[in-house]
Parts: C-alpha cells; sequence; structure tokens
C-alpha cells in the first residue's frame, strides 16, 4: 500500500511539473530573441487551413515551443555540461573548445556556394567596376587553424582559394593567410582581433598601391567582451578584453551611414556597450557607409564589398585613401548600389571569409 501511494504521489508531482510547464509555457510572452545565441527565435505559427493539412504549422510549432519553452538558458547549459563533460561528446549543437578556443564546425565546402559567390561578384563587376582595378582577398576563419590539428571535420581550405580563383579571374587576388594564425582570432567569438591584423592590412594596401603604413595606439573597450561562441556553447566561457586601434587619422574621419543619413565615427561606442562589443568596429551590420579621410591628399578612392570581418581592417586601411566606400551586400542588392554610389573607377576590394563564400546564399 505504501508502494502504491509512493507511485502515486511521485505520477502526481511528475505530472504537476509536466503540466506547469506547458502552462507556463502558453501564458508567457514569446521572447523576440535570444541574447546568448545571438538570433531571433522563433514565434506562434500562423493558423491555417493551408498550414495544418501541408504540416508546415507542426513543425513552425515544435520549432517555436523549442524556442519559448521555460527557463530555456537554464536547461541549454544543463544539456552542454551533459554534453561536453559527463557524455564527453567533442562538440555540443557543433560547438567545439579546444585549448581555450571556441569555435563551430564548418563542414563539407560547398562548391554550389563558391560558384554562386564567384557569380554574384562577376555581375557586380560587370555592372559597376569594368573601369576599375579590381582585388580580392579571402579571409580563413578559425577553422582553417584548429580543425585539422585536433582532428574536427573542416572545409578544403586550398580547394576552396582555387576555385574562388578560377571563377573570378576579373580580380587580382591578395593572398593574407600567410599573415594569419590561430591567436589572432578571439577565444570566444569568430572574428579576428583587430590589434593583430596590422600587418593583413598592410599586405592589401601595398598589393593595391596605397600606402596605409599609419602608428596607432591600442585602446580599450571598457566592457568584457564574450564572443557569439559563449551563449551558443551555454557554458561560462571566461571573457576576454578588447582593443581598438587609434590615431589622428581615424579620430578625424567621418562616416556617413546612409541607412540612417547621418554621420558617425569610425568606432561606435554605444555598440561597444551593447551585447555584441564587435560592433563597435563601423557600428557593425551596416549595407552602406561612405568614409571620408581629410588628411589624405592622394585623391585616391577605394570601394569595399565585405562582411563582418571588413569592420575592424577596413579602419586600418584609411590612411591610403581620401574616401573609402563600403557595402555589404548581405543587407543592400547589388542591383540598387548604382543609386547610392557614384562608380567611376575607383579601386576595389572584395574581402569575404570562408564562411560567407561557403553561404553564399545571405549574398544579393
Amino acid at each position: 500500500m505504501k508502494e502504491r501511494t509512493k507511485n502515486i504521489i511521485t505520477l502526481l508531482l511528475i505530472g504537476g511539473m509536466i503540466f506547469g510547464l506547458a502552462l507556463w509555457c502558453v501564458l508567457k510572452p514569446a521572447d523576440d530573441t535570444s541574447e546568448a545565441e545571438r538570433r531571433p527565435l522563433a514565434q506562434m505559427p500562423e493558423i491555417s487551413i493551408d498550414t495544418l493539412l501541408s504540416g508546415k504549422f507542426t513543425s513552425d510549432f515544435e520549432e517555436y515551443t523549442a524556442d519559448q519553452f521555460p527557463l530555456r538558458e537554464g536547461f541549454r547549459s544543463i544539456k552542454a555540461y551533459a554534453a561536453y563533460y559527463l557524455l564527453r561528446q567533442g562538440d555540443n549543437n557543433g560547438v567545439y573548445i579546444e585549448d581555450g578556443f571556441a569555435s563551430k564546425i564548418e563542414y563539407p565546402l560547398n562548391e554550389d556556394s563558391l560558384d554562386r559567390a564567384a557569380a554574384v561578384f562577376k555581375k557586380v563587376y560587370d555592372k559597376y567596376l569594368a573601369e576599375s582595378s579590381v582585388y580580392f582577398s579571402i579571409i580563413p576563419d578559425k577553422n582553417a587553424f584548429m580543425a585539422k590539428q585536433n582532428g574536427y571535420p573542416a572545409l578544403d581550405y586550398d580547394r576552396l582559394t582555387d576555385i574562388m580563383r578560377e571563377n573570378t579571374p576579373f580580380m587580382e587576388y591578395i593572398p593574407i593567410d600567410h599573415l594569419l594564425e590561430l591567436e589572432d582570432y578571439y577565444r570566444t567569438d569568430t572574428h579576428w582581433r583587430q590589434e593583430k591584423i596590422l600587418d593583413v592590412a598592410s599586405c592589401i594596401g601595398e598589393a593595391m598601391g596605397a600606402d596605409i603604413s599609419g602608428e596607432y595606439t591600442q585602446a580599450v573597450v571598457d566592457k568584457p567582451f564574450y564572443g557569439v561562441y559563449c551563449g551558443q556553447a551555454a557554458l561560462p566561457l571566461p571573457a576576454e578584453t578588447m582593443y581598438y586601434l587609434m590615431s589622428d587619422t581615424l579620430a578625424d574621419c567621418r562616416v556617413y551611414d546612409h541607412e540612417t543619413g547621418k554621420y558617425m565615427g569610425v568606432y561606435d561606442m554605444e555598440k561597444a556597450a551593447g551585447h555584441d562589443s564587435y560592433e563597435i568596429f563601423l557600428s557593425g551590420s551596416k549595407s552602406l557607409l561612405t568614409i571620408e579621410n581629410p588628411n589624405c591628399n592622394t585623391g585616391k578612392e577605394l570601394i569595399v564589398f565585405r562582411d563582418s570581418f571588413g569592420g575592424s581592417v577596413i579602419p586600418l586601411m584609411l590612411e591610403g585613401y581620401s574616401t573609402v566606400t563600403v557595402a555589404d551586400i548581405r543587407y543592400i542588392s547589388s542591383d540598387v548600389l548604382g543609386r547610392f554610389v557614384d562608380f567611376h573607377g575607383q579601386d576595389a576590394l572584395f574581402l569575404y571569409s570562408t564562411l560567407v563564400l561557403n553561404n553564399s546564399v545571405t549574398l544579393k
């Protein structure tokens, strides 16, 4: 009798917990984003005859409940601890940690994506850059230095480079991978550290015939930096110190944001205090910027097509140019660039990471 009573109490407690969590999930307001993962969360899907019959509602609702589950961040941490330390798995949701560096597995090589990226670049070249000297550089991601030596799947970076060079004969390739090593990247984030890539900026500038050998002083972002992999790993990875480089030239440069119609500085200190301090560099994800350097009298102009890696290296290239236009064709269609940019034979640089090239569906 006692055993039966004990079982009933246990079932009631478990049932109560399940019912309580389900009720909580229904009643709590849906969160828009996950600050830890830095991504939008799924919202309640639309209920209609079409979505019900097609099964779309069921799949979308499953994603919604997984994203909006109560105490989700706590359960993510429990899962991560179990995966890394109890089950001794090499990664959790594709994120792995080796020697204090966190990274996400990027595999396999998507050759169709590379072909698409090259086709987008060719379209931009044909439409706007036929009279320009055009250059191209590939930024390797952290896995180029981490994955192979630790036995994780990794892209064939030589093959990636060969395909891109074969498909873009209209651009002069500038290699920079030989200048980089793992320590040039943040331990907890995707990106490279600005204070470590002066040689990269100098190499690119020299190849394009620009003198960018400026002198800089290091400044510290007054906030501990937790990179994107901290949230994705769901583990308490240690904070890092973020530095940015200053000079008289950078202090005098003005950056025009075509989205807001306002001027700002090269470094956005408000973004530095936000959830992603890396957005200090050229204010993060911006579709189109024009940077004016009043201290350069060479008359040289540059257009850079870039992803987020470019935000931290472009300031180091301003020394050699009177005007630098920065376009991110993940956020603005290349078809409409001519409405906002006066193309008249400026030098042009395509500067993209392997992460974007291998997932080029984002390029417009």
